[in-house]
């Protein structure tokens, strides 16, 4: 027998936890579908040895994510500020590092100002344009790395396009680095879970999805569910290993298809003392080479002195094959290079490998990596009758942001309410 609801919700990340709440105030009778044994989705905490909580997945905000603060203060949690005072590091030593990276951000904006529809860029990579801009060679690294480092994927395979869209939708003039929570920015996930009330089922990964006449039904595991609506709200690659009866319309497929997950290694490195900011560092280092590759300061009370390192793109790609001792050893040997040799004094390394995560699509998010897919946005959000898709890459606002999931998962609920109205009529 199914379980009968108005709307199963398929994923609690924060995008069906959004579109659920919002759904559930209004009077609306949700279930929320999550394959994980916990919420939150790209959001994830982890308990270290000595108690410390921290985060391993989604971490920072800034007062310009609106949505995401007012829940960070709904919920009574701590902003710590992120520690940026001193000296900030590039790897490898170059003459003019300033000059390099303000000619890296011009050259950002200029790629901002291109219209994405243009026919002229079609059929175009980020390589490829890159290649064709007249700037010096230190400041093509410094973008190479902040792209490959941010969508985490090369940039030869990303579309111009893709990348003058989405970057155009991120609109913070202060650092995306402002802030992190205290508490975890995982725990507001699961303050959002406990608000609704038991219709959080974890441990229920959605194998099909069927389209009947008024109602579709949702399988997962040995449960059947039967709702008016049902919103897949998890990225485009998990969504595509759903089955779906009938099938899907072709051109629906085919946004599904057109997306690969983001490729990125989070590392916490813990020290004795932050022995960086005795030489008038700030922890903060970015890398020209390799590409992909940054750190930042994380210490906290309750949890001490901490680095954050992030390795993403192509460099995270061929670190899969690495043993975790022998990643390791590279995250530390990088650092020393940038903070000197103390940085190998660790006390504890704690990784988190999102590249190819089973059910979170890896991180930070899916990216179209189709040169000719100019429409999979725009046919995804159409969704299918019964069906709709939601999930942070498709938001108008912040896409591959805990921000942009919020707010595409309250567009969808607000979309879903009014398909209900013009069902009542």
């Amino acid at each position: 027998m199914a379980q009968h609801h108005d709307v199963i919700v398929v994923g609690a990340g924060f995008t069906g936890l959004s579109a659920a709440a919002m759904l559930a105030e209004r009077g609306f009778d949700v279930a929320v579908l999550e394959a994980q044994m916990r919420v939150g989705g790209r959001a994830e905490a982890h308990t270290l040895a000595d108690g410390a909580r921290v985060d391993k997945g989604g971490q920072f905000v800034c007062d310009d994510m609106t949505n995401v603060m007012a829940l960070i203060r709904r919920y009574g949690k701590t902003l710590v500020q992120t520690p940026v005072e001193g000296a900030f590091v590039v790897q490898p030593e170059i003459d003019a590092p300033d000059r390099a990276y303000a000619e890296s951000r011009s050259l950002r904006l200029r790629m901002r100002a291109l219209d994405p529809r243009d026919p002229a860029i079609g059929g175009m990579s980020v390589a490829d344009w890159l290649a064709a801009q007249p700037v010096s060679t230190d400041a093509a690294k410094a973008f190479r790395s902040t792209v490959e480092g941010l969508w985490c994927r090369p940039i030869g395979e990303l579309p111009l396009w893709y990348l003058v869209s989405n970057d155009r939708r991120i609109t913070n003039r202060q650092s995306e680095i402002e802030y992190f929570v205290g508490e975890t920015i995982h725990s507001l996930a699961e303050d959002m879970a406990a608000g609704l009330d038991g219709r959080v089922l974890t441990g229920r990964p959605v194998t099909r999805i069927s389209a009947r006449a008024e109602r579709v039904q949702v399988q997962a595991g040995d449960l059947l569910f039967s709702a008016r609506h049902v919103l897949v709200a998890v990225p485009p690659v998990a969504a595509s290993r759903i089955g779906f009866e009938p099938d899907l319309p072709a051109a629906l497929r085919r946004a599904l298809s057109v997306w690969k997950s983001g490729a990125v290694i989070k590392a916490l490195v813990r020290y004795p003392r932050p022995f960086w900011r005795q030489r008038g560092l700030s922890g903060m280092v970015s890398w020209l080479d390799p590409s992909g590759l940054f750190a930042c300061d994380v210490s906290r009370e309750g949890l001490g002195a901490a680095l954050v390192v992030f390795v993403g793109g192509p460099l995270a790609i061929a670190a899969q094959a690495m043993p975790p001792a022998a990643l390791e050893e590279m995250i530390l040997a990088k650092l020393a290079t940038a903070l000197g040799e103390t940085a190998r004094t660790a006390t504890a390394i704690a990784v988190r490998d999102w590249t190819g995560d089973a059910w979170s699509g890896g991180g930070y998010s899916d990216t179209v990596c189709d040169l000719r897919a100019q429409d999979a946005e725009d046919v995804l959000r159409a969704g299918a009758g019964r069906i709709r898709f939601a999930c942070s890459e498709l938001s108008p606002s912040y896409p591959g942001y805990i921000e942009g999931a919020i707010v595409a998962g309250r567009v969808a609920a607000e979309e879903i309410m009014a398909a209900v109205g013009q069902d009542a009529l």
